[in-house]
């Protein structure tokens, strides 16, 4: 199983002078954390696509390019492009050369997005949700198979036998369908014979195991060999040397977040009772010591058999501290346990 670290590198947003001091320092510790991921000889790191003052990432391309002249070994992935809102020739071109400026590492995570700023951004109908995402993935999947096509789509102009460059190193980048759980998102996959990666950021994880089934089955129906069939998992994660010490230390800024994107969207306030709650042993939230940590992991592996692991390891305004001690955590002592355990 590979075992990686995924950010949307939360930040605080700039006061009202609009200026990018907030921004700047996010960036040069995300730097940080990724080189350090590298050092620690974890498989993954991704960046997530958003379009809001709390994060400091629009661009995954842009900051996995400059991570890839300061990394070695370490895949880098968007996590995730926000497909129906962008262009697929250009997310093509981006992570072909992300691709020829790490030597081969660049991964490309599709999704319809989280949130909607994007859509409107760029001049999108939410209307067309779930229709500008099957073009664009279906344009986006031929451009990674072909160097030169002819296209026509509804929502992009057509061109008549062009190429597309660069091409990526060896031929094609590795594409993931990035999904949050919704039934025709397991099939879409499946059907296309792409890895699917599944963020469970609340509840209980075993309430995934039918839309895992779901895929699985799908996939085996579409011809898939069940052994090459791909499957990833990404949680909030939280690791200290102490487990109460870690949930205190870490509660503040985990409900900071969630209620900013709950009053959003109508959800009540989190309390410490639901936090604790996730903490628990069988729940989604992976806060706590690195024990703690190791069991939850090998636990949603023995619900989903998945072949990737994602930890979520900066969400809230945490301190640059605590993220790189929280890492640290992770790659020397969590990742060790968690291989040995699966082989």
């Amino acid at each position: 199983m590979e075992l990686g670290l995924i950010t949307f590198a939360d930040m605080e947003p700039e006061s009202p002078s609009g200026n990018g001091i907030n921004g700047q320092q996010r960036l040069s510790e995300l730097m940080e954390e990724i080189k350090l991921a590298d050092q620690l000889g974890l498989d993954v790191f991704g960046i997530g696509e958003h379009h809001r003052p709390d994060y400091a990432v629009s661009s995954p391309a842009v900051v996995l390019g400059a991570a890839a002249v300061i990394t070695k070994n370490i895949k880098l992935a968007s996590a995730v492009t926000v497909l129906s809102s962008d262009d697929p020739v250009r997310v093509f071109q981006d992570f072909a050369t992300i691709d020829l400026l790490s030597n081969g590492r660049a991964e490309i995570m599709a999704g319809r997005g989280s949130f909607i700023e994007s859509f409107p951004l760029f001049g999108y109908d939410l209307d067309d949700y779930d229709e500008l995402f099957t073009e664009k993935l279906d344009l986006l999947l031929k451009l990674n198979s072909s160097p030169k096509l002819s296209w026509k789509g509804k929502f992009r102009p057509s061109f008549d036998n062009l190429g597309v460059y660069p091409r990526p190193l060896h031929n094609s980048i590795p594409l993931w369908l990035a999904a949050g759980g919704t039934p025709a998102s397991a099939v879409r996959a499946a059907k296309l014979g792409l890895p699917l990666m599944l963020a469970i950021i609340g509840g209980m994880p075993e309430q995934f195991v039918p839309f895992i089934e779901l895929y699985r089955s799908t996939a085996i129906k579409e011809g898939k060999d069940k052994s090459s069939i791909q499957l990833g998992i990404n949680n909030h994660v939280y690791i200290g040397e102490d487990s109460q010490k870690a949930a205190d230390d870490f509660f503040p800024y985990y409900a900071t977040m969630m209620n900013r994107v709950g009053r959003e969207r109508g959800w009540q306030p989190l309390s410490r009772q639901q936090y604790e709650h996730l903490r628990s042993p069988k729940g989604a939230l992976m806060v706590g010591s690195v024990q703690q940590v190791i069991d939850k992991i090998l636990y949603e592996h023995e619900l989903f058999g998945n072949t990737r692991f994602l930890a979520q390891a900066s969400v809230g305004n945490v301190p640059h501290s605590m993220i790189m001690k929280s890492i640290e955590l992770f790659g020397t002592k969590v990742v060790p346990a968690v291989r040995k355990a699966v082989g």
